[in-house]
């Protein structure tokens, strides 16, 4: 029996006061940072292995299904307004195609080959990285998309919540929070979602640090695609600069992201 699937340490959820049933939920998720506060050796190493790639041009994958692939897509489309960088860096890929994002296809996740065909769409490369996303650790579709990655010379990972299943064995580098049993039996959408999610964060974060698309604190490559990123990009050259409003605006205008504004004022007042 996998540890998410162990029997929820509450019964008789439908018979519970809302109120306590609320700060059962909360109890247990007040475990998931401990969770991943214990794996965090396994992430650094991971990072240390995946950054020199990306820096030569590599891209990092993440497949999964249902909930664990959605998280990866939602990792993966958020790297480009924040950082800047093209949306064929970071790429979510989730059994049953992108239509599964909002609707679950039925058994797309039982293909132990769809997944490498998949990622083979975009002509992949030993400097590329595949992330497997399965709070099971037995999903068929992570299974045959690593073990594939492999023997093509990529290099692996995968984040798992349950530490006797099969893909922590398969790949090079596994990430393995152990969250436990949810107080929803079996509905890995609550802690082991949110564990994954966690990863996910200090993964592409860290990364994008690594790779320099943060000054300081700042993304300063995000994309100004609305008011508000205006608004604090604007905010961003104020602090740096210290400079008015109105010149952050004009700068920001005339160069379109933080970076390019930041470089030229300096440029020009040195």
């Amino acid at each position: 029996m996998l540890s998410t699937e162990d029997n929820s340490p509450y019964e008789d959820l439908e018979n519970m006061p809302i109120a306590d049933f609320l700060r059962a939920m909360n109890a247990e998720d007040q475990r998931v940072p401990l969770a991943v506060a214990q794996v965090i050796p396994q992430i650094e190493q991971f990072i240390k292995a995946l950054v020199p790639r990306m820096k030569q041009g590599g891209r990092l994958f993440y497949i999964g299904a249902g909930t664990s692939g959605r998280l990866g897509i939602v990792d993966a489309s958020e790297c480009p307004p924040t950082f800047g960088v093209a949306d064929n860096v970071v790429i979510g890929i989730i059994a049953g195609g992108d239509s599964a994002i909002r609707k679950a296809v039925e058994f797309a996740e039982d293909s132990i080959e769809q997944a490498w065909k998949d990622i083979s769409v975009y002509q992949p490369t030993p400097l590329d990285t595949v992330v497997a996303l399965a709070a099971s650790g037995r999903t068929p579709y992570c299974i045959g998309g690593v073990q594939k990655a492999q023997q093509h010379g990529l290099l692996t990972a995968c984040i798992v919540c349950n530490p006797n299943s099969p893909l922590p064995r398969l790949v090079d580098y596994p990430i393995v929070p152990q969250t436990g049993p949810e107080i929803l039996r079996g509905s890995t959408r609550l802690k082991a979602g949110t564990a994954q999610k966690l990863v996910l964060n200090m993964i592409s974060t860290t990364v994008m640090i690594q790779l320099g698309r943060v000054k300081g604190n700042k993304m300063v490559d995000m994309q100004l695609t609305n008011q508000k990123l205006i608004e604090r990009g604007t905010r961003f050259l104020m602090e740096e600069l210290f400079i008015s409003e109105e010149e952050a605006k004009k700068l920001l205008s005339i160069y379109g992201s933080v970076r390019k504004a930041l470089e030229n004022y300096r440029k020009l007042t040195n």
